[in-house]
C-alpha cells in the first residue's frame, strides 16, 4: 500500500507485455520507434524471462500494471570483480506520473540490486528527458560518464 492506495511490485509475465509496450510507446520518442501488438515484444520477453540475469519488474496499482522498469545484473572484473545492475526502459504510466509511485519502484530495484550483491547501480537517459535526469539526480545518481551508442 502506497497512501491507501493497493501496489505492488512483482516480475512481469507474458500477459503484462501488452501494458508494457503501451508504456514505452507512450512518449515522444517511443511513439516513433515502437509497434504495439508486434509478436517480436513476446519473443524478446520469453528471452528476458530465461535469463536469470534479467528481472523485468511491473509496478501495480489496483492490480493494473502501472510501471515497469528492466534491471540487468553484469558480473565484471573491474572494480575487484563487482557486479552492477543496470535500469532499462523505465516507465510509469501517464496516469500516475508525479504519483510517487515511480520513486517507490526505484527503491525497489536498489535494493534488489543491494541484494543480489551488486556494487552499483547505473542507468543511461536520453539526453532529451530533462524531467527523467532531474528525477535520477533527486534519487542520488551522479552523471558520471558519457553515454554512446552505436545503432546497427
Amino acid at each position: 500500500m502506497m497512501d491507501g492506495v493497493p501496489m505492488q511490485i512483482r516480475r512481469a509475465e507474458a500477459a503484462d507485455v501488452p501494458a508494457i509496450v503501451d508504456m514505452i510507446a507512450d512518449d515522444q520518442l517511443g511513439a516513433n520507434r515502437e509497434s504495439p501488438g508486434d509478436p517480436r515484444y513476446l519473443a524478446a520477453f520469453a528471452q528476458i524471462d530465461a535469463d536469470p540475469n534479467q528481472y523485468l519488474a511491473v509496478l501495480e496499482v489496483d492490480g493494473k500494471v502501472a510501471g515497469t522498469l528492466q534491471l540487468t545484473f553484469t558480473p565484471g572484473l573491474s572494480r575487484l570483480g563487482m557486479t552492477r545492475a543496470t535500469v532499462e526502459a523505465v516507465r510509469v504510466h501517464a496516469d500516475h506520473r508525479g504519483s510517487g509511485f515511480g520513486q517507490h519502484l526505484f527503491e525497489w530495484a536498489i535494493a534488489e540490486a543491494r541484494e543480489r550483491g551488486c556494487g552499483l547501480v547505473q542507468l543511461t537517459t536520453d539526453a532529451s528527458r530533462g524531467d527523467a535526469q532531474r528525477f535520477y539526480e533527486r534519487l542520488g545518481f551522479e552523471a558520471s560518464h558519457i553515454g554512446m551508442k552505436l545503432k546497427l
